[in-house]
């Protein structure tokens, strides 16, 4: 009965004002109120802050100074290995494995279509249909700053306008076409492994979404789809990537979605629904076709 009513206030509440009024809040420099706030959500979340670049609160001048935090030097290892790629952000495996006749799966009886969350761009559709996707979800306590799993140049940045439904595994399993239907920005790179697609998906409460291109795409929110395209790599202006860069923060909230193109990576055997990642660890691992053995002609003596 509680999650009903749980999904129920999701549809009923003004979702963009209770954002709005949470992102001003999450800016404001209160001094001895904004630690109180702070030090209530470290206790609540049992936030690590012995990770933190600054362990002390009161380094943190505004809520939301607190939540994109830094990490110390060290605390989250990039794995290495030309083949390996790692893990984008802290958090849980919300869900992953193949996109099968174009449809990714959301959670038990929901499925939403790759042209859905790619806003329609059939032609960058097209180039994932049958390739691999995983959803990232990030809680409260975690992280909030999302990495490169690979290195990358940066193709194109979408922005599309949307809902903002929470996107914690309740709602997920209980709203359908949950990460098609929130806004949500799409960040499409060439790599060595073949395009691929980070998209960071906002949700309720969540006051902001940047880029480390850009800053802050989101607020404010205009609705209307926004597409900026970025130089080749190798040309002036090229924004090129290393794995386990940071590329992007979430100012509360919210979720990851990476699309992968078929027969380009295989995700670690360890990842399912559920298991807990941090940045920087074993995410996939590259498809090394083997190569044909050379054919050696008969010799006619």
């Amino acid at each position: 009965m509680l999650d009903k009513i749980k999904i129920k206030l999701q549809y009923l509440l003004p979702k963009q004002g209770l954002t709005r009024l949470a992102g001003w809040g999450a800016e404001r420099r209160a001094a001895t109120l904004t630690q109180w706030v702070i030090k209530a959500f470290a206790s609540y979340y049992k936030v690590d802050m012995k990770e933190a670049l600054d362990p002390k609160f009161s380094a943190y001048p505004t809520f939301n100074d607190f939540f994109v935090r830094p990490l110390r030097a060290g605390a989250r290892p990039v794995v290495s290995g030309l083949d390996m790629l790692c893990l984008p952000a802290d958090g849980a495996i919300s869900q992953l494995g193949a996109i099968v006749d174009n449809n990714l799966f959301q959670a038990k009886g929901h499925f939403y279509s790759l042209e859905a969350l790619l806003a329609g761009n059939y032609q960058l559709a097209e180039q994932f249909r049958e390739g691999l996707f995983a959803t990232t979800y990030l809680a409260p306590r975690d992280y909030h700053r999302v990495h490169m799993p690979c290195d990358g140049v940066l193709r194109e940045m979408t922005y599309v306008p949307g809902d903002l439904f929470s996107v914690n595994p309740l709602t997920a399993a209980n709203v359908p076409n949950l990460f098609a239907r929130n806004e949500r920005v799409i960040c499409v790179f060439d790599t060595e492994f073949g395009p691929m697609v980070q998209i960071l998906v906002g949700a309720t409460i969540v006051g902001s979404i940047e880029t480390v291109w850009a800053g802050q795409i989101t607020p404010p929110r205009e609705g209307i789809i926004k597409r900026w395209t970025y130089p080749a790599a190798g040309t002036e202006g090229a924004i090129a990537l290393e794995k386990g860069q940071e590329m992007g923060r979430f100012k509360l909230g919210s979720t990851v979605i990476n699309l992968f193109a078929a027969n380009q990576v295989t995700f670690m055997p360890q990842l399912k629904n559920g298991t807990v990642t941090r940045m920087g660890e074993p995410f996939a691992e590259a498809v090394r076709l083997p190569r044909a053995e050379p054919v050696t002609p008969d010799v006619v003596v």
